[in-house]
């Protein structure tokens, strides 16, 4: 890539505006995900007796599989949040930028 491409990319108040918003959810979105499954794990450290109770007084499941399975879906989700956002917002953006600098292209 040239250099007077890359500077002038730079230069742009757009790209420092993707950058700083794709930073920022990125971010947000990965706190929420480790205190979620740090949550789990520390629960699992602390109270265990919390994760062995049993659903129902005569199964043999108990509320870490649910809680488990809520947490994979979780990632799964934050996970599409991110995607639709890319796709979108932060996609339209770049597009802004490349118009801005397609003369030097």
């Amino acid at each position: 890539m040239d250099n007077k491409l890359v500077e002038r990319i730079k230069a742009n108040p757009k790209y420092h505006e993707l950058v700083s918003k794709r930073s920022s959810f990125a971010i947000k979105l990965a706190i929420f995900v480790l205190v979620v499954y740090y949550g789990f794990v520390l629960t699992i450290a602390f109270n265990k007796e919390f994760f062995a109770t049993k659903l129902s007084a005569e199964g043999v499941m108990t509320v870490a599989w649910p809680i488990a399975v809520t947490i994979i879906i979780i990632a799964f989700i934050t996970t599409l949040i991110y995607v639709v956002r890319a796709n979108g917002e932060f996609e339209d953006l770049e597009m802004s930028i490349k118009n801005d600098v397609k003369d030097i292209m």
